[in-house]
């Protein structure tokens, strides 16, 4: 079984998606890691202050990797991932104040925290996951969460 866990940056994303690999043994990837142990970046976008992607190559290198692994799939890129290959898609999401706050302890520009309040506003990531026919569980961290409802969420929908 494969679980995407996606979400704008700051949303909780890895938190969750590291507790919830750990609660069910699952393999854990973190998809920038992985993208720079397989050199897949394209370069730098320093004006976005990140690394430039081609999902298509991201998600074949994804795929060929999570062949026959039970696995949680960590990125704000991973709902990108074909519905052929992820049996749940989790969307984590923050309200806007905390999400602010957040972003700046990361210490983001001005420029970067808005983008990604922008995202999070026009629900970008559950679009897009939608989009692709994900069968999709959204989770709001503001406060945290609760794992063990998560996995309860996962089994009701029959997908453990």
């Amino acid at each position: 079984m494969i679980i995407a866990v996606s979400g704008t940056p700051g949303t909780g994303k890895s938190t969750l998606a590291k507790e919830l690999a750990k609660a069910l043994r699952y393999y854990y990837v973190d998809v920038l890691k992985f993208i720079k142990e397989n050199k897949l970046s394209d370069g730098f976008d320093k004006e976005r202050d990140c690394e430039i992607i081609d999902v298509k190559k991201l998600n074949k290198a994804l795929e060929k990797f999570l062949k026959s692994k039970n696995a949680v799939v960590d990125s704000h890129l991973s709902h990108n991932l074909p519905k052929k290959l992820v049996d749940i898609c989790i969307i984590t999401k923050c309200e806007l104040k905390e999400l602010r706050r957040r972003l700046e302890l990361r210490k983001y520009s001005e420029k970067k925290i808005r983008e990604n309040l922008e995202a999070e506003i026009f629900d970008t990531c559950y679009q897009e996951a939608d989009q692709k026919g994900h069968k999709t569980i959204v989770v709001d961290t503001t406060k945290g969460f609760k794992i063990k409802e998560i996995i309860k969420l996962i089994k009701i929908m029959g997908l453990h």
